[in-house]
């Protein structure tokens, strides 16, 4: 039951107040009612009115209009200072999974000011902030990552208790912002194109920095590395599992392939996502082979960021 009321909840939330890049608060988006503050305020009030029926004290009665008035006017200035305010979505930028998603939001005033305004997802811990007339603040939320993929933004909670703290004006907004979550980088051997079927000692393409075409040693099995670099002697001999470990070879033209890596997807994703970005940053041409889909040998900023696009999307509908 509980799960049906919350999905007819964000239903109403979505036909009520739908996504737009650009939302300005008016009295069809904006709800009021008493804070804690007020609800005490309220009982306070109650129990004046009360002990001046029974004492027919005409002050007593004086002190509960003037409260009840101020009351009242309270409601009007809450709600105006969050009408009229105008919030958009600022553009966003793509993360590694870990890392803090960000959403830039800009507040602005159509006119008048906007003050002690709470904006966030939780109610706890909203970023305050004040709004001068005609005038434009930009802020700054951030989410965790703990997926590659889209990742939108979650409704923004804003609301103000300004300037009595008696009540409390609030709305949920939606500018439709979302950001491009890539694979978390793992580092790893470079995986040559499956293919192939060639021996890594044969096909110079390990890039462990500077070298020669040279074998460097025996390190320790990691899952992902591939198997066809296993020292089988080694294992035989029960030295464990070992793979053999090359020097900077550099030989034909380097193709990143999912199939020549072992372990689950999204490891095999990481440690491409590690080969993408060093290959980039090395401004070296590549081509990267997924599973029904190869982006050609090229290099720069824009082969790079399809490839990181690729890998974030591999899966999933694009």
């Amino acid at each position: 039951m509980k799960g049906a009321l919350g999905e007819r909840w964000r239903h109403w939330q979505t036909r009520r107040l739908p996504s737009a890049p650009r939302i300005e608060l008016n009295q069809r988006r904006i709800f009021i009612l008493p804070s804690r503050s007020g609800a005490g305020f309220f009982v306070v009030l109650l129990l004046v009115l009360l002990a001046a029926i029974n004492y027919q004290n005409s002050m007593a009665y004086a002190l509960v209009f003037l409260l009840g008035s101020i009351f009242v006017v309270a409601i009007l200035h809450t709600y105006r200072n969050l009408s009229g305010l105008v919030i958009s979505g600022n553009g966003t930028t793509s993360v590694f999974v870990g890392e803090q998603a960000r959403f830039a939001l800009r507040l602005e005033s159509t006119g008048k000011e906007h003050q002690a305004i709470g904006v966030g997802w939780d109610k706890q811990a909203l970023q305050r902030i004040d709004v001068a007339p005609s005038h434009v603040q930009e802020l700054e939320l951030s989410l965790p990552t703990v997926r590659r993929g889209w990742l939108a933004a979650p409704r923004m909670r804003v609301e103000t208790s300004f300037p009595l703290g008696v009540l409390t004006a609030w709305t949920w907004v939606d500018p439709g912002q979302r950001l491009l979550v890539y694979p978390q980088p793992l580092q790893g051997e470079v995986p040559t194109l499956h293919s192939e079927a060639l021996d890594i000692e044969d096909q110079a393409q390990r890039l462990h920095g500077q070298g020669v075409d040279d074998f460097q040693g025996l390190k320790q099995y990691q899952p992902g590395d591939s198997w066809r670099r296993m020292h089988w002697k080694a294992y035989s001999r029960g030295e464990g599992l070992l793979i053999k470990d090359f020097a900077d070879l550099r030989g034909q033209e380097l193709c990143l392939d999912f199939l020549a890596l072992g372990g689950d997807v999204e490891q095999r994703l990481s440690r491409l996502c590690y080969w993408v970005l060093a290959l980039s940053r090395q401004q070296r041409p590549f081509a990267l082979q997924l599973p029904g889909l190869r982006l050609d040998t090229d290099s720069g900023e824009a082969h790079r960021e399809a490839c990181l696009r690729a890998l974030a999307l591999y899966g999933e509908q694009r």
